[in-house]
């Protein structure tokens, strides 16, 4: 379940197209069927997208890609650029999205457009195996020992709502999933996303699992990944949003959730 903070604390142009029209615009007139989509991404951000063992491209995001296409029935032309070229080749027409866990950012919408948003990533509590933490509200957790990593907006959403808490403040996160795992903290607070793959992974041996409910605030978790998508082609956007609520509608979305995220991060 995601808890908002305000209630958490009460229980381009196509590569290809063909020439029979397929679908209405809102003017009325017919558009074009797009018989390829041209996606970018980028290959070393796992389990979102990577290149596995074999050296085959993989991830949530190519799967989800795939997923489209095959719901709009075009084919899929999916090609990797160093994360830092992805949108400056989606404005010079190179590909009709980007899929690479892009978050919606003022900063990004001055330069494209983006998709509805297709996964968010919370903010959730860690805790020993075993040990009950039935309620994480603040004043549940006056005096309990909580790691975080420093200079994070997870830092920032602990000092702001868990101000009677002993907070422990890390290097990095994973510094903090140490001390948890010596029993230094009682709880650590994190991303969520990491912290599943942490859970799941052999350096936890198996020691920790989330605890209470994920915590959904834009202001400091932002406002969800969204594929960016080119300003001047509102075809390719109701395309792929429909598609997208279709993937979800047909329990293929979740699939491939959990087919890399084996611990709910929700």
């Amino acid at each position: 379940m995601l808890v908002c903070v305000a209630a958490a604390f009460t229980p381009v142009a196509a590569l290809g197209q063909e020439s029979t029209p397929a679908t209405i615009a809102a003017d009325g007139q017919t558009e074009p069927r797009r018989v390829v989509i041209r996606f970018l991404t980028e290959g070393e951000f796992p389990p979102f997208n990577y290149y596995d063992d074999e050296g085959v491209l993989s991830g949530f995001n190519v799967d989800l890609a795939r997923a489209i296409c095959l719901e709009v029935g075009a084919a899929c032309d999916i090609k990797v650029k160093p994360w830092e070229e992805l949108l400056g080749a989606l404005k010079r027409g190179d590909a009709d999205a980007v899929i690479a866990a892009h978050r919606v950012t003022a900063g990004g919408l001055a330069e494209v457009d983006f998709s509805d948003r297709y996964f968010y990533t919370p903010g959730r509590f860690a805790g020993k195996t075993g040990e009950a933490r039935p309620d994480l509200r603040p004043d549940e957790l006056d005096g309990v020992t909580i790691g975080v990593a420093k200079g994070t907006a997870h830092e920032a959403f602990v000092r702001a709502f868990y101000r009677d808490s002993r907070i422990v403040l890390f290097e990095n996160p994973e510094l903090a999933r140490e001390a948890l795992q010596q029993g230094k903290v009682e709880l650590i607070f994190d991303d969520a996303i990491s912290l599943a793959l942490w859970i799941n992974g052999s350096l936890s041996r198996q020691c920790c699992e989330f605890k209470g409910d994920a915590f959904l605030e834009p202001k400091y978790f932002g406002d969800g990944l969204a594929m960016a998508l080119p300003k001047n082609d509102p075809q390719i956007k109701t395309l792929i949003n429909d598609a997208l609520k279709k993937v979800r509608q047909s329990g293929r979305f979740q699939e491939i959730v959990e087919r890399y995220f084996p611990v709910r991060i929700y």
